[in-house]
């Protein structure tokens, strides 16, 4: 079984407690369904499934009233067996089949005899079709593919390797050349297999990139199967167009999406829910352009100028007509490979927290990631040759007096080294590099005691109040 961070998460909440309903999301094949009934079986006395794709008739459970004494006579009818109060987790998966199920939830919750969790794809683009959102009864967990972190540990990279790893960058120190090569060849692997879990498990089983391949392609024939199901009648041409034409895009000099590239005579005002719903369903992943690298980043986006990036650097290897895994798997990324490494990038900073951003003007040039972490802004470069330590873009920010940057990293296929305020981190160190969490309390108050005085009541007094 694959170790998911995602499994963290789902313990903090079992123990919150003024629990919620959980609601996982993210795209399909992305191992929602098989972590969360890891989760149950291993967490709770008793665990129970429904599913609404492989059993229409459990959409009927939440037909008529929504009070939670009929919902749970509903479900424990439609089970069948012995669900223990206050040990029982249910999960209600692949609920974007039965929409009523959110308008529903509040009542469970309230209700508490049980846990709930609710789990799909596709929820962010069906939303007009929930009648109620429980705002306020249910708490959203975002799953997405494995990170490097997580696909390093299923090819068997043990603890003890990671604690060392994580004390070279804490304390920047370089890599030994033995655990550096070894680490950037499994980066290889990485950018050609991708993180989708059934792909992993194949490869860590089988070491069979042809299966591998061959398994993305099939991803990739289903969520051109989801549009044409779950799309509306005149979005369903343009959304898969845009999802096509991402590969060649991206390989493009400038990364950016060309809506003419679609049609001549395109907008962006007719092309922008098509866009919205790749990203709702979690298969794409937008990084918007901004007017300037300074925090708040999203008060300052450019929503008219953005990037593209698959869900997965995986599919979007198998995406491209080229033969490249082979290539990958030498090491060759620094011709024509720019647009794998920063996917594999975008998808790595995603699932760490941050939003994607970009910067690019004539006078500066292009920064390929501007994130916030925290209220500061941090730079990262992508580079793929071996001339890493020429970075004219970020040197130019950095001259900028009214700039500030907490960090300057640049990731390339070179052990660690700082010059300067540049900070240079093998491909494989994004497994540390992370949004900063808020912990403990944020507790402040306002002093009063000032209108409580006597000599207040004096003021008061005076102006005759």
């Amino acid at each position: 079984m694959l170790k998911r961070k995602a499994y963290r998460e789902l313990l903090k909440w079992k123990n919150n407690t003024n629990k919620k309903a959980l609601c996982v999301i993210g795209a399909r094949q992305i191992g929602k369904t098989t972590l969360i009934r890891e989760f149950g079986k291993n967490e709770y006395e008793c665990f129970a499934e429904i599913n609404f794709v492989t059993d229409k008739n459990a959409t009927k459970i939440f037909d008529g009233k929504l009070t939670a004494d009929e919902l749970i006579t509903n479900i424990t009818a439609y089970l069948q067996k012995d669900l223990k109060t206050h040990r029982t987790l249910i999960l209600l998966d692949e609920i974007q089949e039965c929409p009523q199920v959110r308008s529903a939830i509040k009542f469970l919750v309230e209700d508490g005899r049980y846990d709930f969790i609710e789990s799909g794809s596709l929820l962010g683009v069906r939303y007009k079709e929930v009648e109620s959102y429980p705002v306020g009864f249910e708490q959203l967990l975002y799953m997405y593919p494995l990170d490097f972190e997580e696909y390093i540990q299923a090819n068997g990279i043990q603890k003890q390797t990671l604690d060392y790893l994580k004390d070279c960058y804490e304390n920047e120190k370089a890599v030994t050349d033995t655990v550096h090569e070894a680490l950037c060849k499994l980066f290889y692997t990485y950018l050609v297999v991708g993180g989708m879990p059934e792909n992993v498990q194949i490869y860590v089983d089988t070491h069979d990139i042809a299966k591998v391949v061959q398994n993305q392609k099939s991803i990739l024939d289903l969520y051109r199967l989801d549009i044409a199901k779950y799309a509306s009648g005149n979005e369903k041409i343009k959304i898969k167009a845009i999802f096509d034409s991402i590969p060649a895009q991206l390989n493009d000099k400038k990364r950016r999406f060309k809506i003419n590239s679609l049609d001549q005579n395109a907008r962006l005002s007719r092309y922008e829910d098509s866009f919205n719903w790749l990203s709702d369903a979690g298969v794409a992943l937008p990084c918007y352009n901004v007017t300037e690298p300074q925090t708040p980043l999203q008060l300052n986006e450019k929503r008219n100028l953005f990037k593209l990036y698959m869900n997965d650097v995986g599919l979007l290897c198998a995406s491209c007509m080229e033969n490249i895994q082979f290539q990958i798997l030498m090491g060759n990324v620094d011709i024509n490979m720019g647009s794998i490494l920063e996917n594999v990038f975008a998808q790595n900073l995603k699932s760490n927290g941050f939003e994607l951003h970009y910067f690019d003007s004539k006078k500066i040039g292009e920064l390929d990631f501007v994130l916030q972490n925290g209220l500061s802004t941090e730079l990262v470069e992508i580079k793929s040759g071996n001339d890493f330590m020429k970075h004219t873009a970020i040197d130019n920010a950095m001259k900028v007096d009214n700039w500030n940057f907490k960090k300057c990293i640049v990731f390339s296929k070179s052990n660690l080294e700082r010059k300067g305020d540049i900070l240079y981190l093998p491909w494989y160190m994004i497994i540390f590099y992370r949004q900063q969490e808020v912990t403990g309390q944020m507790i402040y108050q306002v002093d009063l005691s000032g209108l409580l005085t006597d000599s207040l009541t004096g003021i008061l007094k005076d102006n005759n109040c």
